[in-house]
């Protein structure tokens, strides 16, 4: 299969669900390959760590598709988008990011431990009130949405009444993300936009007439203070970007994440005993199935990523999940395993865009996994779990399990052939 074919198929239905396969088809024609005219995709490891860290790049504004959509230019999920910081390159981006920077400090991250345990531990005992009589449960619905939303709204200022509305404005929102968008997905994104972006301007008005400990009044106050700092749009776009990326990526995360667990009952054991090993295994799961598998970068001058010519204006697709199985950095890259040394997955990216929330990310999740494992021992797939029909954002739609131990109507997913083996270390094996 030739490098454009990979592609076609991976930007399919069914690659858009299980991309690795394209992925590795992909790899079979360099860690750098062009697909199209001026247009170049990055499946390995090293190639995209230095894209990311690179400054002769740039985040582009531009879409990635060779179809061009219908009214992007003057869609409100697209200005949402590039007049964020997720899209701004130096000067503004530098300036934007320091302002909200302040509420992601490793000393602020770890004070929210406590406020992350207790929203986390209240969902795992509804959890278990729930499923007590076998029930089949959702994570997603009952524990991987409203975490990370919890945790997100306290910290933007959002009062819990309003925060159910929130779930489905930023997953219609995010599909803006996407490196190739369809006229009707565009037009689903820009409802999303608005809506979140006519929230934001209510709340921004309500900041303004009481200020509360939060990082809206944080950003209004910035915007109000010192004309240049943050305008108004960019203001409003940033407060949008914030909510999306704070809870779609840990949502991602925390599902993803669940399943490998599941489907590595020894592993997941080990982690029920020994809730320290938190860390080496959340390493482990953004890389093993990424939350975010997709990013971009245009070059600004000539380059050679991974040793392949690129012209100044050439854009770069980086598959971040392709990079996190690249066998030149990772031995075995298809098998999970939390003891894998120097492990540095790509998944919250590199360079100035490094993923601000990604501390805030690895701690929800460190202090989830051992939590429902230990609270609900009896935790089991209760079917295969479906993925959404989304590349950049990789997650589950709906993930079923069941809580009560007791239970015999339980299924027996597979583990993928792609994840199997012997694992290394202590609590190893396979489902």
């Amino acid at each position: 299969m030739d490098a454009a074919d990979a592609m076609a198929y991976l930007f399919s239905p069914q690659g858009r669900v299980d991309p690795y396969p394209a992925y590795e088809r992909l790899r079979a024609h360099g860690p750098v390959v062009e697909i199209a005219p001026g247009l170049y995709v990055a499946t390995g490891y090293a190639a995209i760590d230095e894209v990311l860290r690179d400054p002769r790049y740039e985040v582009t504004h531009e879409e990635l598709t060779q179809h061009p959509v219908a009214g992007w230019a003057e869609s409100p999920a697209v200005a949402s988008l590039t007049g964020s910081m997720l899209r701004a390159n130096p000067p503004d981006h530098g300036r934007m990011r320091q302002l909200v920077a302040g509420a992601f400090t490793p000393r602020r991250v770890a004070a929210m431990r406590d406020v992350v345990t207790a929203q986390a531990t209240a969902l795992v005992a509804e959890m278990a009130r729930r499923g007590r009589d076998g029930a089949t449960l959702d994570v997603m619905d009952e524990f991987a949405y409203p975490l990370p939303i919890g945790v997100i709204c306290a910290l933007l200022g959002v009062p819990e009444a309003d925060r159910e509305a929130f779930r489905g404005w930023t997953v219609d929102f995010a599909a803006v993300l996407e490196p190739e968008i369809s006229d009707a997905e565009l037009a689903v994104a820009d409802r999303g936009a608005v809506a979140l972006r006519d929230y934001f301007r209510d709340l921004v008005e309500a900041r303004r007439r009481a200020p509360a400990d939060d990082l809206t009044t944080a950003l209004v106050q910035a915007h109000d203070a010192e004309a240049g700092r943050l305008t108004g749009d960019e203001l409003l776009a940033n407060l949008v970007i914030l909510l999306a990326a704070g809870f779609e990526t840990t949502t991602n995360l925390l599902g993803n994440g669940l399943v490998v667990l599941l489907r590595h009952p020894r592993h997941a054991a080990a982690l029920r005993d020994d809730p320290a090993l938190a860390g080496e295994y959340v390493e482990e799961l953004l890389r093993i199935d990424s939350p975010v598998q997709v990013t971009s970068r245009k070059a600004t001058v000539p380059v050679t990523p991974g040793g392949v010519p690129v012209p100044a204006g050439g854009r770069v697709l980086l598959l971040l999940g392709a990079g996190n199985r690249d066998p030149e950095r990772f031995a075995e890259p298809s098998r999970f395993d939390p003891t894998r040394p120097h492990n540095q997955p790509l998944s919250f990216g590199g360079g100035p865009h490094y993923c601000l929330g990604a501390a805030l990310a690895r701690l929800e999740a460190q202090v989830a996994f051992p939590l429902l494992l230990r609270e609900l021992p009896g935790l089991a797939l209760a079917g295969e779990p479906r993925h959404r029909t989304r590349l950049t954002l990789r997650g589950y739609a709906t993930l079923p399990v069941t809580v009560d131990a007791d239970q015999h109507h339980r299924v027996v997913v597979p583990v993928p052939a792609g994840e199997r083996g012997t694992p290394t270390g202590a609590g190893s094996g396979t489902p």
